[in-house]
């Protein structure tokens, strides 16, 4: 776990500056500033889009009694999202905005899902449900 965090936090940022400094030989450097800064600012649009739209949804589930599970993980991977858009760069951006566009958005949500079945299976995790 430690090794995967490392490279995380290591790998990830020299990708990040290696393709910003890629892209800014090709368009310019203020061309690539504006990119990254136009992204940033959609993505976080995005995100509070989405994130409105995805509380409405589970405010209106709580009212008719019916656990919000899948607004739920919707606004787990919205969060991530917004946790990724924070990083600049294009790859970051990029897979933030996929998180966050709904189409994408419920490939990864299948994803996690099937890893939180795979989880309960081995029992590394216990759902229990209340009536």
């Amino acid at each position: 776990m430690l090794l995967k965090l490392f490279l995380c936090f290591t790998l990830i940022p020299v990708v990040e500056l290696y393709l910003l400094i890629k892209v800014g030989t090709i368009i310019g450097g203020f061309n690539t500033i504006l990119l990254v800064i136009l992204t940033g600012f959609a993505g976080a649009w995005l995100a509070k889009m989405e994130g409105m739209h995805t509380m409405l949804k589970v405010r209106m589930n709580l009212q008719q009694g019916i656990t919000p599970a899948e607004e739920l993980l919707d606004a787990v991977i919205i969060l991530v999202a917004g946790v990724v858009l924070i990083t600049p760069g294009l790859i970051t951006d990029f897979f933030g905005l996929m998180l966050l566009w709904p189409v994408t958005r419920n490939y990864f949500k299948r994803m996690l899902r099937r890893k939180f079945d795979e989880m309960q299976a081995r029992g590394n995790i216990n759902i229990t449900r209340y009536p």
